[in-house]
């Protein structure tokens, strides 16, 4: 099995979500999940048996698993990774994803969503659920991401550093340290591919989370604006009238046309 249909028009149900450590008392697990999907994010080496098709483990790389198919861990000794078993309701359009890929830049992302995701599961299991549909959105469009003419290196580098620090302090100098080249040259590189600055990018990325939190989770205001890195409520209400088009509380109510669950 190289690839799974993965139907996301509806938010998953998250059934378990946690730190799988495993290649200790064994070298070999075999599972399957009858009626559900296991999305694991990795960071070891070792291999994956699906379907007859033996898949490359190693860290960074995802996989996902449709329900009632076993599947075979090789383990090369402590192996530990995120994992995530989740009820996915087979309506609405379906997404062609590999089973398994190199999450890339991607994978502190989807990192952080998990672990908000593992957080969130006990008081804020309505965040836990948005998280985690972000998460299986962003797996679903790695491969997009990789086509012929996708993002330069260094601004896919960029946005996955904004992604998973929103809710910090963010600078253009520090951003375009870590991603390898000069301050000058992601901003030339990020206007050339994006058509915003990166200052606008970030300001419209928190502005989408905080919109997505709004309307999917049951996080208290004050809590989604820290979230996003905006501590200030007066300055979040501002930024939701001009990025959202409305107070948060009438996002939240869902009173603004294309107030619904599209997943940011």
């Amino acid at each position: 099995m190289d690839q799974v249909s993965l139907p996301l028009s509806e938010p998953p149900g998250v059934v378990n979500i946690g730190v799988g450590v495993h290649g200790v008392s064994g070298l070999r697990d075999v599972f399957r999940l009858p009626g559900l999907w296991q999305l694991h994010l990795y960071g070891y080496t070792g291999h994956l048996s699906v379907g007859g098709r033996r898949h490359a483990i190693g860290p960074g790389r995802v996989s996902l698993i449709p329900p009632g198919t076993e599947a075979t861990f090789d383990y090369r000794g402590r192996s530990e990774h995120l994992y995530a078993h989740l009820h996915v309701a087979d309506t609405g359009k379906r997404h062609r994803v590999p089973v398994m890929q190199d999450a890339g830049t991607e994978a502190p992302l989807i990192s952080g969503l998990l672990n908000r995701a593992l957080a969130a599961m006990q008081g804020e299991p309505a965040q836990a659920t948005a998280e985690m549909w972000t998460a299986l959105w962003r797996v679903a469009r790695l491969a997009e991401s990789r086509r012929p003419g996708g993002a330069h290196g260094a601004v896919a580098s960029a946005m996955a550093h904004i992604e998973a620090n929103l809710a910090t302090p963010l600078t253009v100098p520090e951003i375009a340290r870590r991603s390898g080249i000069s301050h000058s040259h992601l901003t030339r590189l990020f206007r050339a591919e994006t058509g915003s600055t990166v200052a606008a990018y970030i300001r419209r990325r928190r502005l989408d989370h905080a919109g997505h939190l709004l309307r999917e989770s049951t996080m208290s205001i004050q809590a989604i604006a820290g979230s996003v890195g905006i501590s200030d409520l007066q300055a979040f209400n501002k930024a939701c009238h001009r990025e959202l088009g409305g107070s948060p509380r009438a996002i939240r109510s869902r009173l603004l046309p294309g107030g619904d669950a599209t997943p940011k």
